[in-house]
């Protein structure tokens, strides 16, 4: 994503230049590792897109990606991320808006037709709406996939597996059976091999070491 050989007064001047002529549906600039940055109101996506490439001075034709990133922490947890390339000017920018969980972004497929399998991806990956959207189904789980794997409170193991029954003749989902197999200890080397053991007041011993005649 690097603006090569641009220097940070240079996409500076860019960005504000994009703040003052974009009537208010760019609100802000930052230059982040090497990169301009813009943000925009989620319900004013479309008009930002469409004057960051029709702009005679910035022509940024070319939607590279859109992707989702998540900060549970946040009110407003999803950013939508949206990386532009200008052919002509050999310069790229990035474009963030903010959204929860029940908000949804108006799709960009009228600005940008490729728009239309990131979107699918981000809701998929973790459930952004994109109001508008020709065709917002599931692009990479299956069908009867529960929930959105890239949400940082998603389960690792998930929560349904599937299997093809062999009675049935058909692929089945069921509740996810997580089986723990190891009976944990404190002593576990997991936790590093001191000789003291912090705090402890005694010997840190691996198990099975202490029938081993300890050496001075």
């Amino acid at each position: 994503m690097t603006n090569w050989r641009v220097s940070d007064e240079a996409l500076a001047e860019m960005g504000q230049r994009i703040v003052a002529n974009s009537a208010g549906a760019i609100s802000g600039f930052e230059i982040a590792h090497g990169d301009l940055q813009v943000h925009a109101a989620a319900h004013r996506i479309v008009e930002a897109l469409t004057f960051l490439r029709d702009s005679p001075d910035l022509h940024f034709q070319q939607l590279m990606d859109l992707a989702g990133a998540d900060y549970p922490q946040r009110p407003l947890r999803f950013d939508v991320v949206y990386n532009l390339l200008s052919l002509t000017k050999n310069r790229r920018v990035r474009v963030k808006v903010q959204t929860d969980e029940d908000t949804p972004v108006p799709t960009v497929t009228s600005v940008y037709p490729n728009a239309d399998w990131f979107e699918r991806e981000a809701f998929d990956m973790y459930g952004i709406f994109f109001s508008g959207h020709p065709d917002l189904r599931r692009l990479l789980t299956d069908y009867g996939f529960h929930g959105h794997p890239m949400r940082k409170d998603f389960p690792m193991i998930g929560y349904v597996e599937t299997r093809y029954d062999e009675e049935l003749k058909r692929v089945v989902y069921e509740p996810v059976k997580s089986v723990q197999f190891r009976s944990w200890d404190f002593l576990s080397p997991w936790e590093g091999a001191e000789y003291e053991k912090p705090g402890a007041g005694y010997p840190y011993v691996l198990p099975g070491d202490e029938k081993a005649e300890r050496r001075s």
